[in-house]
């Protein structure tokens, strides 16, 4: 029995890896002939896998969106998704399908070059190029670009794009029901930072921001299917699917408790709003505001009721970003000015991808080895470690990205309307968080921001080929020939 243990944990080893290989064997199959179950797949963790456990009562150990010990510089779930991306890339070219035109491409090659700058004056600099690629810089941007690219090599067809729709729609609708099954009989997320560290009594739903999203873009895909004029043909079991998601997702955000996460869903809901004519608006409002808006002034009061140094009216909202006229500034405040001061001292190169803000050890939260490296702004975070030239970038490509999503909105079809209108909803819901949170150190968030980007260009390079391919078909129909066969079949 001895012998046998000593061969079976010796062997442990090398069957793992064994396994491994011939599961990445497999998915390069299945990634060759079908590229867009990987994406599901890479989707799915992020749709279902928590990020953060701050606010936990206990420590946890760092999951799948660490990079670990740091020998692969950047996480494991990357690299599988860059395997991914190679694999609908080869798909394409042994199918002689060229990649859609998309305009966020020159962008995300002036992302990689200014990073690639960063990290020669790193080399030049004794930093070391861990920390020149690490999170806590901009790297996390460049990883978004072959998110986009794999999303647009893999979805070809518009029954690759509707199927696309119910896969966020039914994972949007199972995240927000199990959100609200915990809080309504579980106690709710035990990341609570409200309950566990500020002593106010409340549960919620999510404290990960992205969670949130994810319920924003399920809704606005089932408000887009519901209440456009024009619908598309729908089976009573989606009509129902897509009710249940507007109920609980709206549901599961209020209860979120996240200041952030309210007025980002209202910024999504007028982007929403805009599809609409103006007398479907004017029912919209008439039947969903009061519902909404009376459940988001019950959870605000009962939070900010509770909630030391909120006084009243809109200004409670902001209370930790308030000025104060005597005594101490609020971290808050501080944080940002410190990092504002740095970003003017450094204004055009900024002060590094791997650089710390000077008197960070002065805000609380700024301590261990991420000290200083982050700060709770997202643009101000791009400004102090790559200056203006990040600046540029950032705005260049959020307005890249509103040129074409505001043509595509006005052109698609409405089966493919939804799916779209929920990449610009979930960018404008990311508004506050690119403003007063920590988007571009994380992984999970910054893949889920490439998300939103892609659904737009998916959605208009579907209409495109489809629009493209439709004369031939309609030529053929009237001589009494048969369509010829799709080059892209929808198995592929």
């Amino acid at each position: 029995m001895q012998t046998f243990l000593l061969y079976f944990y010796t062997g442990l080893p090398f069957a793992a890896v064994l396994v491994l290989a011939l599961m990445s064997v497999a998915g390069a199959g299945v990634g060759m002939v079908w590229p867009r179950y990987l994406v599901y797949i890479y989707l799915a963790v992020f749709f279902f896998k928590n990020s953060t456990s701050y606010g936990a009562l206990t420590a946890s150990a760092p999951g799948i969106y660490s990079r670990g010990s740091g020998v692969l510089l950047f996480p494991l779930l990357l690299w599988c998704m860059f395997g991914a991306w190679i694999c609908a890339r080869v798909s394409a070219g042994f199918q002689r399908y060229q990649a859609p035109p998309c305009n966020l491409r020159a962008w995300f090659l002036a992302w990689t070059l200014l990073l690639g700058g960063h990290v020669a004056v790193a080399l030049f600099s004794n930093v070391t190029l861990a920390e020149a690629l690490a999170p806590s810089g901009f790297s996390n941007i460049i990883w978004m670009a072959p998110l986009v690219s794999m999303m647009l090599l893999s979805f070809r067809t518009k029954e690759h794009v509707i199927e696309l729709s119910r896969f966020i729609l039914l994972a949007g609708l199972g995240r927000a029901s199990f959100g609200l099954l915990r809080w309504a009989a579980f106690g709710g997320d035990p990341n609570n930072v409200y309950a566990n560290m500020n002593a106010i009594k409340i549960k919620l739903t999510f404290f990960d921001i992205n969670d949130s999203l994810l319920c924003t873009i399920a809704f606005a895909i089932a408000a887009v299917n519901l209440f456009q004029v024009v619908k598309a043909k729908r089976s009573q079991f989606w009509t129902m699917v897509d009710w249940a998601t507007l109920c609980t997702t709206v549901a599961c955000i209020v209860l979120s408790y996240r200041r952030s996460a309210w007025i980002g869903f209202m910024l999504a809901f007028l982007i929403i709003m805009m599809r609409f004519p103006l007398q479907r608006r004017m029912q919209m409002m008439v039947l969903g505001m009061p519902v909404v808006g009376a459940g988001l002034l019950y959870a605000a009061v009962k939070r900010l009721g509770q909630t030391k140094g909120a006084g009243g009216g809109l200004s409670s909202l902001f209370y930790d970003m308030n000025s104060k006229r005597f005594g101490a500034e609020s971290e808050r405040v501080l944080e940002l000015k410190f990092a504002l001061a740095d970003f003017f001292s450094h204004l055009f190169t900024g002060i590094g991808s791997w650089g710390r803000y000077a008197g960070y050890q002065h805000i609380s939260w700024q301590s261990g080895q991420d000290g200083g490296l982050f700060l709770h702004s997202g643009v101000l975070h791009i400004a102090l470690k790559a200056g203006l030239p990040g600046l540029i970038l950032l705005f260049g490509t959020i307005w890249v990205f509103m040129a074409f999503t505001r043509r595509a909105l006005r052109t698609l079809p409405p089966e493919l309307l939804g799916l779209a209108t929920a990449g610009a909803a979930g960018l404008a819901f990311m508004l506050p968080d690119l403003l007063i949170g920590t988007p571009f150190p994380q992984v999970r968030t910054t893949q889920m921001l490439a998300l939103c980007l892609a659904l737009p260009y998916v959605a208009m390079a579907v209409y495109r080929t489809a629009k493209v391919s439709e004369p031939a078909d309609q030529a053929a129909r009237r001589y009494g020939m048969a369509p010829a066969p799709s080059r892209y079949p929808v198995h592929a």
